[in-house]
């Protein structure tokens, strides 16, 4: 692999060997830019457009990647084919690398500018590495083992592999060179960072990656633009930072394009439909490769700062345009017609990107916005998922009891009314808990407010700065004056001791002596007035520092009484809202309580409802087994003439009533029990059958009505009693007919 692409090294032997033999004498040091310098920098914004627009160069520079086995850059081909302004190129750039830490730290702004302008095609690899700080990675030494292991992502790279720049000489034969060493680099990766593992985005960035350098150093530099530039959190799976980057640059589109957002929304054309390969891949997907490889050296000095940039820039020089069309219309121009609009070079686009407004300060506040905005949706998907399941739940309650019998319904209901109960009883603890909770910030509030503030500390350290300082001057003053009452004290002594032998000296010791008295009485008279005027002095500083202290007493006595006002607004508004919330809390819980009683109501119907249909089907029932037996009973009578039938049935009651007499009127039967009915009940079983009657006492009977085979039920109430108190003419029969001999009952 060394022999097909350059090694960093390489290159900077060959930045070095360069310099030596390009640069004059004065090239040594570059902390200052000359007029040669200056010259230079135009030569080499000069020569990168050059090299960017010079697709033959490139496809030159590519193919030698594959077919030579030479490097990528040899210093000496190189050399014989430079010209005057590639040599200068050489110049300023093998300066760069050569003194990197150097021109990183002194000269950073003037690095952004020259990487603005583009780096040599030559130099990318070299200072793509020092630029992200890839050179010297420990990752480096483990990616040979990690070839000889297996990922689980190679499925999935295998298939996406062929989708990698189709159309490039590199990677667009299958199992190719530039196909292998793009397979093991994201294989490699995949492996170690099992959490993003294979995202097919980045295939494009390291596909890049693998046109300037070899595999080895193209693996340490995207895991460092993973780690580093906020790539590994957007291809991670939930790809959370691809949201946010959504969400800042709608954001931006809002206040800098207000109509074209307005557009946008109308047309229901969302931002990620557009701008999401942008950030994935740095807009190596969307733009031509020339000037997506110029954005990627600035991503590479300046992060994802360029890509917001030129985004806007090219909804900015586009806006005119989609204005005018629909969301297809629009997805159409950022397919095809925006990309042709760069086949003349990227200096336009990157000029119009640096006049976009970009504040850091506001996409840091974009991203607190959208990380609360997520933390909302996310409790509010938990709690919609709980809603769901309890919801699930009320349903399977509910199928439970209209399927099941009805005598367990009631069962269930009261069991939903206990758990009902028990939830209001929770919902009870809980507020009250949460008035508890209220009540302590209350009191912790109140006691924070009567702790003086920064401001109030401040001003009484000063005050005791000021009283301290008072003090120490009266404590000098003091000390003072007492050296000055010793002095008199002294003064006072030798003037006694020189006045105790005034008598024997002459007169002009005398005279002397009285000047002494009279200098004496003056320094008497001047400790006096200075004593008195220290204090002064000193009654003077206390009622300073007492004005002070009274100032300072108002002055928090004001600012209490500000905070007690304000306080008082906030727990008037606080009171309001907790009013209106109560409000709310027993609206929505009178709610609750007429939709569960409509529920039970609701349950209690269907119970009611089921119950009157399964009464309603027993009744179908009865009556279709009566008009079964009606239909036996009129499909024999058809056979048979009513008027026989009936005297015959005559016939054999009278047979029947002589034998019951005959009965009674044995002897040695004592007691005979009365018949209160006799039951004669047929049951049509075919030709053969006969009538079987019993008595209440389980007397068997054989009645004289087996010649007539009658269907239905015929009940006999000869309501017999005893003779000696009642006649035959008390004896009574009823026959009870199908509707088509008789519907009434006839008395014999």
């Amino acid at each position: 692999m060394a022999s097909q692409v350059a090694t960093p090294s390489s290159l900077h032997t060959a930045a070095a060997s360069s310099t030596a033999s390009l640069s004059s004498p004065s090239s040594a040091s570059p902390s200052q830019l000359s007029p040669d310098d200056v010259e230079l920098l135009a030569k080499l914004e000069e020569q990168n457009r050059l090299l960017e627009t010079d697709s033959k160069s490139l496809r030159s520079v590519n193919g030698s990647r594959r077919n030579s086995g030479s490097s990528l850059v040899s210093s000496s081909s190189a050399s014989s084919n430079l010209s005057q302004l590639e040599e200068d190129a050489w110049i300023m750039w093998g300066r760069i690398v050569n003194e990197w830490e150097d021109v990183q730290k002194k000269k950073e702004k003037q690095l952004k500018e020259l990487v603005r302008k583009g780096i040599p095609h030559h130099f990318r690899a070299i200072v793509w590495q020092l630029l992200c700080d890839a050179q010297n990675l420990p990752i480096k030494e483990q990616y040979s083992e990690l070839l000889k292991m297996t990922s689980p992502c190679e499925k999935l790279i295998r298939r996406d592999i062929a989708r990698t720049y189709p159309e490039h000489e590199f990677f667009k034969e299958k199992d190719s060179l530039g196909q292998e060493v793009l397979f093991n680099v994201m294989k490699a990766y995949s492996l170690v960072d099992r959490e993003v593992g294979y995202c097919q985005g980045s295939a494009f960035i390291v596909g890049l990656l693998l046109m300037q350098m070899p595999e080895e150093e193209a693996f340490c530099v995207f895991v460092k633009l993973m780690q580093d530039y906020r790539l590994r959190e957007l291809f991670k799976p939930s790809m959370a930072e691809l949201g946010l980057c959504m969400y800042q640059f709608e954001c931006m589109i809002q206040e800098q394009l207000p109509e074209l957002h307005v557009h946008f929304q109308v047309q229901s054309f969302h931002t990620s439909m557009y701008a999401s390969s942008w950030f994935l891949t740095i807009f190596l997907t969307s733009f031509p490769l020339p000037v997506a490889t110029r954005i990627f050296d600035i991503f590479m000095c300046e992060g994802f700062e360029i890509v917001f940039r030129v985004g806007m820039a090219i909804l900015q020089m586009n806006q005119a345009e989609l204005m005018q069309l629909d969301m297809e219309g629009m997805l159409q121009h950022f397919q095809r017609v925006i990309p042709h609009q760069l086949d003349s070079g990227p200096e336009k686009v990157i000029q119009a990107a640096y006049q976009v407004k970009y504040n850091a300060k506001k996409m840091k506040k974009l991203e607190k916005e959208y990380t609360t905005i997520k933390t909302k949706e996310m409790e509010e998907q938990v709690e919609i998922k709980r809603l769901r399941t309890e919801n699930r739940l009320l349903k399977q309650r509910i199928d439970t009891l209209e399927k099941g019998n009805p005598r367990y319904t009631e069962e269930f209901i009261l069991q939903l009314e206990r758990e009902l109960v028990q939830a209001r009883l929770k919902e009870a603890e809980s507020h009250c808990a949460l008035k508890e909770m209220q009540d302590k910030i209350l009191d912790m509030e109140k006691r924070n407010a009567s702790l003086p503030d920064e401001n109030n500390v401040v001003r009484l350290q000063e005050e005791l700065i000021g009283v301290k300082l008072r003090e120490a001057e009266a404590l000098t003053g003091l000390k003072e004056l007492r050296q000055q009452v010793r002095n008199l004290e002294e003064h006072w002594q030798r003037h006694l001791a020189r006045t105790a032998g005034r008598w024997k000296d002459g007169p002009r010791k005398n005279a002397a002596s009285e000047l002494q008295d009279e200098l004496m009485s003056v320094r008497l008279r001047e400790a006096e007035a200075q004593a008195e005027l220290r204090e002064t002095r000193q009654r003077m500083l206390e009622m300073e520092t007492q004005n002070q202290i009274h100032c300072n007493q108002l002055r928090r006595a004001e600012q209490e009484a500000r905070n007690l006002q304000e306080r008082l607004q906030v727990l008037t508004n606080q009171n309001k809202t907790q009013h209106a919330e109560l409000q709310e809390t027993k609206r929505k819980q009178a709610e609750i309580q007429c939709k569960n009683k409509e529920d039970v109501m609701a349950v209690r119907l269907r119970e009611a409802e089921n119950i009157a249909a399964m009464a309603e089907l027993q009744q179908q029932i009865s009556e279709l087994e009566i008009q079964k037996e009606e239909g036996k009973v009129q499909g024999q009578l058809n056979n048979t003439d009513s008027s026989q039938y009936i005297r015959d049935l005559k016939d054999q009651i009278a047979d029947l009533k002589h034998e019951i007499r005959c009965l009674r009127g044995q002897k040695g039967i004592p007691n005979q029990p009365n018949f209160d009915g006799i039951h004669i009940v047929n049951h049509y079983g075919g030709d053969n059958e006969s009538y079987q009657s019993s008595d209440e006492d389980g007397v068997k009977l054989s009645p004289h009505l087996t010649d007539h085979q009658v269907g239905g039920r015929i009940t006999l109430h000869p309501n017999l009693e005893d003779s000696e108190s009642e006649g035959d003419e008390g004896d009574a029969l009823r026959l009870t007919l199908p509707s088509n001999v008789s519907r009434k009952t006839t008395t014999v």
